[in-house]
C-alpha cells in the first residue's frame, strides 16, 4: 500500500487499459476508470483528496453524532413496530438505511433520490456483473450523479455537492467536471457500502459469540473494540482494487511484472497468524491486537471517512443491543449467503428475530 513500486492510475501504468486491450466494457471498468483520488497517484491525488478531506475529520465528524444518534434511534423505533417475533431483514432495515442516509445528508441528495441511487452503487462492488449489466448501470449512475450537480447549481445548499461545485465553478479551479462528478461518486460509494457491511459482519460476530456480546453489553469491552476487531476479522471490504506494478517485483518466491494490476487482500492481512496469533480465525475483542487491521488501507490512500465509520458503527450497535439484548440469528449463520462479490465482504440478507425487547 505504500510501496514506491505500485502506483494507482491506469491509464499511465496499466499497458492493457492504456493499449484498450481492456476496455470500459470490462464490468469492472469503473473501478480503474474513474478520476477521482481513489485513482490517482502523487501530487494528482493530493490535490483530490484536498478537496473533501476538511469534511471527514474527527473534530468535523464529532460535530455529527447529535444527527447520527437521532437517525439510529429512528430506524430503531421502526423496527420496534414490526411484528413481534417475525423475522425481519436487518441488512435491509438496518444496516442499510443508517449510512445510507449520513452520507445523502451530507452530500444533499433527496431522499426520493437515494434508493435508486444505493441501487446502482450496489452494481459496483457486485462482481458476478455482465459487461451489458456494467455498462448500462454505468450510464444510469453517472446520469443520476449529472442531474444532481444540475440540481445544486441551481439551489445551492449547506451540503458537500454545492461546496464542490463552488469549488469547480471558481475562476482558475483545477477541478475538472468529471473529478467532480468522480469524486461525488466515490464519497456515496465508500461512505456507505463499507459501512452497511460493517453493522452486517458485527452484528453477525456478536451472534454468533454471546460471550463476546456479553462483555459489550456489560462494558467489559468497548464497543469500539468490538467494531475494530470486526474489521480485522471480517473486513468489509475483502479486498482493494486495483494497483499496478510500475517495475518488476520480487515478491518472496514470486515475481509480480511491471504493468500487472494488483488487488490486495485485506481480509487475509486481518487473519494473518504471525500477527495476531494461532487463533486469529477467531473474532475476540478483547485480543490485544484488535486495532491492527488494515481495514482503512494505509499510506497516502489511507481511507478519510474512518471517523465517520467508526463513529456511526459505535453508536448503531449500542444503540440495537440496548433495545434488542436478546436478539438473535433467524437461521443458523452457516445459511447465511455471501454477497456476490470478491470485493465487498457482508450478507446478501441478514434475518434475525428481535424480540423479546427492552423497554425504550
Amino acid at each position: 500500500m505504500a510501496d514506491p513500486r505500485v502506483a494507482k492510475d491506469a491509464y499511465r501504468c496499466w499497458p492493457a487499459w492504456i493499449d484498450g486491450e481492456v476496455d470500459d466494457s470490462w464490468p469492472l471498468a469503473m473501478w480503474v476508470s474513474v478520476r477521482n483520488m481513489l485513482t490517482a497517484d502523487g501530487e494528482e491525488h493530493a490535490r483530490l483528496r484536498r478537496l473533501v478531506a476538511g469534511a471527514f475529520t474527527a473534530r468535523r465528524t464529532a460535530l455529527l453524532q447529535p444527527r447520527i444518534t437521532e437517525i439510529v434511534q429512528e430506524r430503531i423505533e421502526r423496527l420496534a413496530l414490526l411484528p413481534e417475533g417475525r423475522p425481519l431483514d436487518l441488512r435491509e432495515e438496518f444496516a442499510c438505511p443508517l449510512p445510507i442516509q449520513v452520507i445523502c445528508e451530507m452530500l444533499g441528495v433527496a431522499e426520493d433520490a437515494r434508493e435508486d441511487l444505493h441501487r446502482v452503487v450496489n452494481v459496483l462492488f457486485t462482481t458476478t456483473t455482465t459487461s451489458a449489466q456494467a455498462v448500462a448501470n454505468r450510464a444510469e449512475l453517472y446520469m443520476m450523479l449529472s442531474d444532481l450537480v444540475a440540481r445544486k447549481r441551481r439551489a445551492p445548499g449547506p451540503d458537500m455537492t454545492s461546496h464542490l461545485i463552488a469549488m469547480r465553478d471558481e475562476a482558475g479551479s483545477r477541478l475538472s467536471e468529471t473529478e467532480l462528478v468522480d469524486t461525488l461518486l466515490l464519497i456515496i460509494g465508500a461512505g456507505h457500502e463499507t459501512t452497511v457491511n460493517l453493522l452486517d459482519q458485527a452484528i453477525v460476530a456478536l451472534l454468533t459469540h454471546p460471550e463476546q456480546l456479553r462483555m459489550a453489553q456489560q462494558g467489559t469491552v468497548s464497543w469500539e473494540a468490538v467494531v475494530n476487531e470486526t474489521l480485522r476479522a471480517q473486513a468489509p471490504v475483502a479486498t482493494i482494487p486495483f494497483r499496478f506494478a510500475v517495475e518488476d517485483i520480487e515478491l518472496a518466491d514470486t515475481r509480480i511484472p511491471k504493468g500487472e494490476p494488483i488487488v490486495m487482500s485485506v481480509a487475509a492481512a486481518g487473519r494473518d497468524p504471525e500477527r495476531h496469533g494461532p487463533e486469529a480465525d477467531r473474532f475476540d475483542a478483547t485480543r490485544a491486537t484488535h486495532r491492527d487491521h488494515l481495514a482503512f488501507g494505509h499510506g497516502n490512500h489511507h481511507c478519510l471517512g474512518r471517523p465517520l465509520a467508526m463513529l456511526e458503527a459505535t453508536t448503531a450497535l449500542a444503540a440495537l443491543f440496548t433495545r434488542f439484548p436478546d436478539m438473535r440469528l433467524a437461521v443458523p449463520a452457516e445459511q447465511l449467503r455471501p454477497l456476490e462479490s470478491f470485493i465487498s465482504s457482508g450478507h446478501r440478507e441478514l434475518p434475525v428475530v428481535l424480540t423479546p425487547r427492552a423497554a425504550a
